[in-house]
């Protein structure tokens, strides 16, 4: 399998009490939810995401003991065009990302053509490189994608995201999609500067909470609570 983080994810689950209770391999495909609960935990927040000594990232939740229905996994999702006997190229990714917020409002990022989804919108961040940690990650790619320097607050959530598609480049994929995403600040906000020439972002901007719905969003990021929160709710 190709990845970016060779050492592979190790899910953990946080006792009460801050201690150890379970670690499971997270592996192509999996998501976090699944495999803790079939080793009898829920998840009630996350914790943690980093890399330790062995090359390992470790992906660290906050649970309780499971007592309902074990979290079962989604079907492997297809894009158009992708044929039920399609095989794609296991490709597991490892990402992180911002929501980054200053006076000026909140940082936003469009995609290029050398993506899947040219046009729309996201937020600052990417993946990680070998053998970097997601703070270093993060702190990187939003500087290379926006020219900001940022304070990070709290890790917010871990997307695990699995589907079947085709790359720019035309390969097919069996991506597994893994996104670390933090709270930032930003305490300087300047305009905007996109370093990473070449790279996937087309354009980049501090967008008035109040703005947010006005932008495309991906599906990934339309479902992020955090971003809700700050656009308010609908017609405020």
């Amino acid at each position: 399998m190709r990845t970016n983080v060779p050492g592979g994810l190790r899910v953990v689950a946080v006792g009460a009490d801050g201690s150890r209770v379970a670690e499971v391999r997270l592996g192509h495909g999996e998501h976090p939810d699944v495999v803790l609960g079939d080793a009898g935990w829920l998840i009630e927040s996350t914790a943690f995401a980093t890399l330790v000594e062995d090359g390992v990232l470790e992906l660290g939740y906050r649970v309780r003991e499971l007592d309902g229905i074990r979290p079962r996994t989604e079907a492997v999702r297809r894009d158009a065009g992708v044929g039920d006997d399609e095989v794609g190229e296991p490709f597991q990714r490892v990402a992180a990302y911002a929501v980054v917020t200053s006076e000026r409002g909140v940082l936003l990022t469009q995609f290029n053509t050398q993506t899947h989804v040219p046009g729309d919108w996201g937020l600052p961040g990417g993946g990680l490189d070998d053998g970097e940690s997601p703070v270093d990650g993060v702190h990187r790619e939003v500087w290379e994608e926006t020219g900001q320097h940022i304070e990070l607050g709290a890790l917010l959530t871990v997307q695990s995201q699995h589907w079947v598609g085709r790359a720019p480049s035309g390969v097919l994929e069996d991506f597994h999609a893994v996104r670390i995403v933090y709270a930032a600040t930003c305490p300087d906000p300047t305009a905007v500067v996109i370093h990473d020439v070449g790279g996937t972002t087309s354009d980049a901007r501090w967008v008035p909470p109040d703005r947010i719905g006005d932008y495309p969003l991906t599906s990934s990021w339309r479902r992020l609570a955090a971003l809700h929160e700050l656009a308010g709710p609908p017609g405020s």
